[in-house]
């Protein structure tokens, strides 16, 4: 997007240098990178991730000062996974954007999702950095958000995940974490702030404390939990955990299981009727079928098809499950069967949204690829909401997630460096 470092950057590379990224990568990853790395950053203005940086904030506030909106939200947590203790802000938020032309030829950040829960902060401040060495990128390109450096990154991180307790006290908790593809990331963030990567599964409740065991056999009560396990997993792969979510146990959360369904996808029918600029509308799949869903969209300027038969299809239409990961269940293009298909007590939990096309921006030797921006927040207790690194996706086809470029080349997970403001 700034074409002389796209060109300076496209001239210079060779594939011994990619390689050595990803040798790196796993060297310090402390695993095999089990999805795909982009060859390539990618390059902007630091005025449009401040946008981006600014929206998604601006979007987390609206809808935290909203009582009427996190009451219909909390509705939507699963039976069994309401935990106690819910903090009263998030300790972590992502906001995804696609890059658009608006109605003249600008560039324009468009929101794809919104969620209150830990991304790869570990390991994205690694693969900027393995960006930066082996590309020889200089100085005067910036990566980190919020006048942040890789030092007061990581400062903010550890106040974040550990908020001032023992490290040893303080665990970072997934399912079957060591058989994740996110793996490198848990290993990069437990070497950098000291703490244990620990299966949730494998938690032990003694009195109202929860333990971990080292391994050496030791129970030691956990004070923190640096938690991404979602409940999605949890209920898709039946795991029964040793202690109740819902009982008010002697411990913190950095991130609190909560706030993963309060700021989700769930709340993009709120923020469309809000006025959002930078929200493609959506509604509720049960409002569009039985209220005035349809009606809403219209108003919005969706262009909708004017039948309602079986075969009628909604190609400006994505159907969304609303607690889902990576992509799954997006059905592009869903027919008035598809819709229909899903029982009506299921309903509620999808959105049909505009679709948006992504525009295709950044040029490579397999031709222009389209980038999907993260903004990657942290909000420690007593401290602000802070954009602090962007994390960027690479693709050409319909889904933008690296589950879904594998086969391809220049795609994949890749950062985002910006010209630093001159003083």
């Amino acid at each position: 997007m700034i074409p002389e470092l796209r060109q300076r950057f496209n001239e210079r590379f060779s594939q011994s240098q990619f390689e050595l990224v990803l040798a790196l990568l796993e060297e310090g990853g402390g695993t095999k990178i089990e999805f795909r790395v982009a060859e390539t950053p990618v390059f902007v203005e630091f005025s449009l991730l401040e946008e981006m940086a600014r929206e998604g904030a601006a979007m987390a506030r609206s809808l935290i000062a909203d009582s009427t909106y996190l009451n219909a939200a909390r509705h939507a947590i699963p039976s069994g996974y309401a935990v106690a203790n819910e903090t009263r802000h998030p300790n972590f938020l992502t906001a995804d954007f696609a890059l658009v032309r608006d109605g003249g030829d600008k560039l324009v950040p468009r929101l794809v999702e919104i969620q209150a829960f830990p991304s790869v902060f570990g390991y994205q401040a690694l693969l900027s950095s393995v960006y930066r060495r082996v590309f020889d990128l200089p100085d005067t390109l910036g990566s980190f958000l919020s006048g942040l450096d890789e030092a007061s990154y990581w400062d903010l991180l550890e106040e974040t995940v550990v908020g001032g307790h023992d490290p040893r006290n303080v665990v970072l908790t997934e399912v079957d974490p060591f058989h994740q593809k996110t793996l490198a990331d848990f290993n990069v963030t437990a070497r950098q702030l000291g703490i244990e990567i620990v299966d949730i599964a494998s938690l032990q409740p003694i009195g109202d404390k929860l333990h971990y065991r080292t391994a050496a056999g030791r129970l030691i009560p956990i004070d923190r939990i640096y938690n991404r396990a979602i409940a999605d997993e949890l209920i898709a792969r039946k795991i029964k955990l040793p202690f109740d979510l819902t009982q008010p146990w002697d411990v913190e959360w950095a991130g609190h299981p909560n706030w993963y369904f309060l700021i989700s996808k769930f709340s993009v029918p709120w923020l469309t009727r809000a006025g959002s600029k930078v929200v493609p509308p959506a509604v509720f799949l049960s409002d569009f079928l039985e209220g005035k869903g349809r009606a809403e969209l219209e108003a919005a300027g969706v262009p909708l098809p004017r039948g309602k038969g079986a075969d009628t299809v909604y190609s400006e239409l994505l159907l969304k499950p609303l607690f889902s990961f990576a992509g799954k269940g997006i059905q592009f293009e869903p027919t008035q069967t598809d819709l229909e298909a899903i029982p009506p007590q299921n309903r509620p939990g999808y959105l049909l949204q505009q679709r948006m096309r992504f525009e295709s921006t950044i040029e490579t030797p397999h031709g222009q690829t389209q980038a999907e921006i993260r903004i990657l927040y942290m909000w420690p207790e007593g401290g602000n909401l802070t954009p602090a690194l962007s994390l960027v996706r690479l693709g050409r086809g319909k889904m933008m997630g690296v589950d879904h470029n594998r086969n391809q080349e220049w795609v994949g997970a890749s950062a985002a460096f910006f010209p630093k403001l001159r003083v």
